[in-house]
């Protein structure tokens, strides 16, 4: 097992300049994105193909693997991409933020952006929900330096003499492919996954996405499975190219990597329970058959004790002032008595400052004094210090809890609580709905668990049977304030009704899930929950959104070139299906009950 980087890590904070970066090489009309130095020859050649019963020689290995040298280099690129990395460098705050914290945390309910990022005229961003094409275009411009480090190896002439690290290529690139699908409603997923470098791009339909992802996934379960059969020396070899490139898996195993796959099918299958359930039924129930990830040493995800790094929501909360706890978010720990709001493990540090009524000057809420969150959707002002903008005040992460917290690919509750709401349905899951969910809230905690005192805490939270009482108060503005609308405990009860349970299973998925905004937004889409307080000025969108609504998806990427404008009226409409708007439900986000 690769040595940990750190034996002791502490919270390295930049020089205290207090401003955002935002820098990210956003798409163009040729949606390239920023990269580290590739390939200077581009192949072309069959992604989807892994020929894992070809027999390989011990010479003709390394000649594939020297020949392959800066492409397995570029894998690992591609795994600190996913997750804030650029240009080859770790996971950082400038991409994060363009990846999440502008767009995707404020929708699903974990962050509100306290400040519209300028000096004056309304800024580029005066509420969570208002349009900007550069910034929405974020998410995708992060998947596209996924895929330029994965592609030329998935299409390389030599990739078929090393099937598993061609597997594991395949396993990165629709993974980032089915995040930003489920953001945008369609990409152009085959033309990217075959190599193609310029316009015309052709938009695909998600639901043809989805089957060939899970195709993929199939046949890379069974490559990886297959690896078992291989003689020592293979092995020996593969291991020896796994301590390069591979900064995902906790004990660089190919198992790991099949598992992930797995993992990943019965988190696309739970997607589509709604518009097919049937074929969700399939997928769930053959993914668990083949094994899923089942306890904290198989997860998948970017350490900082491994890689040293520090979370990039660090320097984005604490050092720029760019992201505030969401006042949904607030009620739902507070209504559920949650660890998260005990002095000694508070998640959020309570306000920074003293908090002046606007109304009413004499009244005013002492600094330090409690946890305040912002609804989501509020007008902003500009600033980016106390001085000049109270909302800064208001409560950011705790550096505490989250400095050595790792970035998520694939976090075992996630799958415990996937197969919670499948054994709910009355899938086979190998288990019942309250064993997975109970074993959900037991890994939930979001730091690094060598740390974490959360096991100390959780039994008493897991016998929460009620929600406690609780009002949101902006002592800023009291025009805000409001009902929480958690109502459910904790508490597993079998004479909870279907709704009752699945409002449990996605409310403790989502506190489980924190900072990973893009699942939590699926099922928020998916499910209506967790219950999220509405959010105010929706009218601040493109025009598609009224009263009472969330965004639905991000437009499509590349809208700001005449290029990229002509491939969505010659391919993306139609693979949308309907408007490229935000308030346009995507192919799996089906309107109706859950049941």
């Amino acid at each position: 097992m690769r040595k940990t980087v750190l034996t002791t890590f502490g919270v390295v904070l930049a020089a205290a300049t207090l401003h955002s970066c935002l820098d990210f090489d956003m798409p163009t009309d040729t949606f390239t994105g920023g990269q580290t130095e590739l390939d200077p020859v581009v192949y072309k050649g069959k992604a989807d193909s892994i020929d894992y019963w070809k027999q390989i020689s011990e010479e003709g290995f390394s000649y594939a693997e020297q020949q392959l040298s800066n492409n397995i280099f570029q894998l690992s690129t591609a795994q600190y991409c996913m997750r804030g990395g650029k240009e080859g460098n770790l996971p950082g705050a400038h991409q994060y933020q363009y990846q999440y914290s502008i767009t995707v945390d404020n929708y699903a309910g974990y962050f509100v952006v306290p400040h519209n990022f300028s000096h004056g005229d309304g800024g580029v961003l005066p509420s969570t929900y208002y349009y900007n094409q550069r910034y929405s275009d974020g998410p995708y411009g992060s998947f596209l330096n996924v895929k330029n480090n994965v592609v030329n190896l998935l299409n390389h002439p030599q990739i078929d003499s090393i099937p598993e690290l061609k597997a594991i290529g395949l396993l990165l690139f629709d993974y980032s492919s089915q995040e930003v699908t489920d953001l945008y409603g369609s990409i152009p997923y085959v033309d990217h996954k075959s190599n193609k470098e310029s316009n015309p791009f052709t938009f695909n339909k998600m639901s043809d996405i989805y089957v060939s992802i899970v195709d993929n996934l199939d046949t890379i379960n069974a490559c990886l499975k297959h690896y078992e059969t291989r003689p020592d020396w293979y092995k020996s070899k593969i291991g020896a190219i796994l301590m390069q490139c591979d900064w995902v898996t906790k004990d660089l195993s190919i198992e790991s990597w099949r598992r992930f796959a797995n993992s990943l099918k019965l988190r696309m299958a739970m997607h589509i329970v709604k518009v097919d359930p049937a074929k969700a039924k399939q997928w769930a129930e053959e993914a668990v058959r083949d094994g899923v990830i089942e306890s904290v040493a198989q997860e998948i995800c970017l350490d900082p004790m491994v890689s040293g790094f520090t979370h990039p929501l660090i320097d984005i909360s604490s050092l720029w002032n760019d992201t505030r706890l969401n006042a949904s978010f607030e009620s739902i720990l507070f209504s559920l008595n949650h660890p998260y709001t005990q002095d000694d493990y508070l998640l959020f540090d309570k306000n920074s400052a003293q908090i002046v009524n606007t109304a009413d000057p004499t009244v005013i809420e002492p600094a330090k004094t409690r946890v305040i969150g912002l609804r989501a959707g509020m007008a902003m002002s500009s600033g980016q210090t106390l001085d000049v903008n109270p909302r800064v005040a208001y409560s950011s992460i705790n550096n505490d809890r989250l400095s050595l917290a790792p970035l998520y690919l694939m976090k075992v509750s996630e799958v415990q609580f996937l197969r919670a709401e499948g054994a709910l349905r009355g899938w086979n899951m190998g288990g019942t709905a309250q064993q997975f969910y109970e074993d959900g809230i037991r890994n939930a905690q979001v730091e690094n668990r060598t740390q974490s005192t959360y096991s100390q805490k959780v039994d008493a939270y897991l016998n929460q049977a009620e929600a406690v009482a609780y009002q949101y108060v902006d002592p800023m503005d009291h025009s805000n304030d409001i009902e929480s609308v958690t109502t459910i405990g904790v508490k597993w009860n079998e004479g909870d009704s279907q709704e009752t349970k699945l409002e449990k299973i996605i409310t403790q998925k989502f506190i489980a899930g924190f900072p990973y905004s893009y699942e939590a937004w699926n099922d928020l889409r998916r499910t209506g929950y967790p219950k999220q307080f509405e959010v105010l000025n929706v009218g601040d969108g493109d025009g598609s959104l009224v009263q009472g609504d969330i965004i639905r998806k991000i437009p499509l990427p590349g809208r700001d070139t005449s290029v990229g404008l002509s491939d969505i009226s010659t391919s993306g409409l139609e693979a949308l299906g309907g408007s490229d708007t935000q308030g346009t439900r995507v192919w799996w986000d089906v309107p109706g009950a859950n049941f």
